[in-house]
């Protein structure tokens, strides 16, 4: 450390940016652009649409003192409060043993846990890794969390927090696994969504102050900073080129395509879109040492992303980047986008060449996808008020039920291609319309925390994962980013950020 503190180049570097940071709003460009954006955001705010998005809905105002949002509170708390009153009952007892104590105290730490589960998941290759890890780690956690409030009055599973959509869509989950057209195949899906949903509960609940949160994100960026070091060196060696994910035929002279522990570099891809942005949030809100292994792995995965050579993941990362910028300084943005013009002509061949076939309609994975979205909305057509039952799983086989028109190769899909048309097909009308409700309600509370928020690192995080969750949300237009079941928890810890932050928020509300 001592070196990197003395080193020139850091210096330099650490220089430069200061420079920058400190004498672009007093420039004719940050002046120019700053009463842009302030003319663009008066204009916007006083729309009829801003002003219909903006309000609080009647349902989210009624929802924390509604009969139901009680009733659904005090049972999934049951456990917590069966162990405070065993607790309250035989404290002399419990304060006198070691065991006791130490389960109690390791209970206060679920944050430190959940960082360590999201590690160990990122870090693992595909080989060693066993979705039973993430349900085992989930409800593992989750009892760690019930064990550590019996000696807290006030710890508890904060489902009131995430709001009355979430409500909705685990229910009509439920509905659609006990609907399926095949209660067997749908278990597995279940089981997934039930880890996602404790992995969101635990999050938001057991995150008290922001060093605990930042502890939490550190030890998942880890994780994915390590994948990330691995594709690097898959890059480096070389990856066998697969005919399947790459058309050679328009992406002449492109190498194998990067996928480090995660099978797949459509999946690898998806992961680095949704954690790199946290990374930036961790190196602006650390001191000089973590600011430099921050930095050190923020350019281990732009590296890795780019050697992914995921076209729709190089989208959502820039989108996540762009909105970042504006939810912190909007006079940012046209220097971004400036900048990244300006460096295309700088990026490597086969870069730059995969980020032209982007709209080729010749590229026969942009053929097949639109091919497999044509045969699904065949098949989405006859189901879309109920849908055929939860999981890839049963949507394929209703393809082969039905006897719809195949794809070109005499296949059916494995699944659409893209979440919200496979949630609809999974779920139905009202399974894809609470999706949709609790992810645009989620966005709306972060963004609102934001602007309430008077703790910068705070602040810096909701934006880093706002903008990663709008960068996932473009990426699942072109793929289906639960298909892997690592990166669909992946997915809902980022939700669960965003709610934490939230709740950091409204805590520090109330402490003025």
């Amino acid at each position: 450390m001592t070196i990197a503190e003395n080193s020139l180049f850091v210096r330099f570097f650490l220089t430069i940016w200061l420079g920058l940071k400190q004498a672009f709003p007093e420039s004719g460009i940050g002046r120019w652009c700053g009463a842009l954006s302030g003319w663009a955001y008066r204009q916007a705010s006083g729309s009829v649409i801003c002003r219909f998005v903006w309000r609080e809905g009647r349902l989210p105002m009624a929802w924390p003192n509604s009969l139901a949002c009680r009733c659904v509170t005090g049972l999934v708390n049951i456990p917590c409060t069966i162990v405070k009153t065993i607790w309250k009952a035989g404290e002399p007892v419990w304060q006198d043993s070691l065991v006791c104590r130490a389960l109690t105290t390791l209970g206060g730490g679920t944050f430190f846990f959940l960082g360590l589960f999201m590690l160990v998941m990122l870090a693992a290759p595909h080989e060693m890794w066993n979705n039973l890890y993430g349900l085992l780690g989930a409800v593992g956690l989750t009892a760690l969390f019930i064990l550590g409030s019996a000696s807290r009055q006030r710890s508890r599973l904060e489902v009131d927090a995430l709001g009355p959509y979430m409500f909705f869509y685990g229910c009509l989950i439920i509905l659609a696994a006990a609907g399926s057209a095949s209660t067997g195949l749908s278990l597995r899906f279940l089981l997934f969504h039930i880890t996602s949903l404790l992995l969101v509960l635990v999050v938001v609940s057991g995150v008290r102050s922001y060093e605990q949160l930042q502890l939490t994100v550190a030890l998942a960026v880890l994780g994915v900073s390590i994948a990330a070091v691995y594709g690097c060196y898959q890059g480096y060696k070389g990856v066998e080129v697969i005919a399947s994910l790459q058309d050679m035929t328009v992406n002449e002279g492109m190498p194998g395509r990067v996928y480090s522990f995660f099978d797949n570099p459509n999946n690898f891809a998806e992961l680095l879109t949704m954690l790199l942005p946290l990374d930036l949030a961790l190196f602006l809100n650390a001191h000089w040492r973590g600011k430099i292994l921050s930095l050190l792995s923020l350019c281990f995965g732009v590296a890795a992303l780019g050697m992914t050579y995921g076209r729709s993941c190089w989208i959502g990362a820039a989108l996540a980047v762009v909105v970042f910028l504006a939810l912190m300084d909007w006079r940012w943005v046209p220097v971004l986008i400036l900048a990244g013009i300006a460096a295309l002509p700088f990026l490597p061949t086969s870069i730059y060449n995969r980020i032209l076939t982007i709209t080729n309609t010749k590229d026969s994975s942009v053929q097949y996808r639109f091919e497999i979205y044509s045969t699904s909305w065949n098949l989405l057509k006859d189901n879309w008020i109920k849908g055929v039952g939860l999981g890839s799983d049963v949507t394929h086989r209703a393809f082969t039920l039905g006897a719809y028109p195949s794809i070109s190769d005499g296949n059916y899909p494995l699944h659409c291609h893209n979440n919200y048309m496979q949630m609809w097909l999974e779920t139905g009308i009202w399974g894809i319309l609470s999706f949709l409700g609790l992810l645009l309600w989620q966005l709306k509370q972060g963004v609102k925390a934001f602007r309430r928020s008077m703790d910068p690192r705070v602040k810096r995080m909701l934006a880093a994962s706002i903008g990663a969750f709008c960068g996932i949300m473009v990426v699942s237009v072109a793929e289906y980013t639960w298909y892997y079941p690592r990166n669909m928890f992946t997915y809902w810890f980022l939700f669960g950020v965003i709610a934490a932050c939230v709740k950091l928020v409204k805590l520090e509300q109330k402490q003025k």
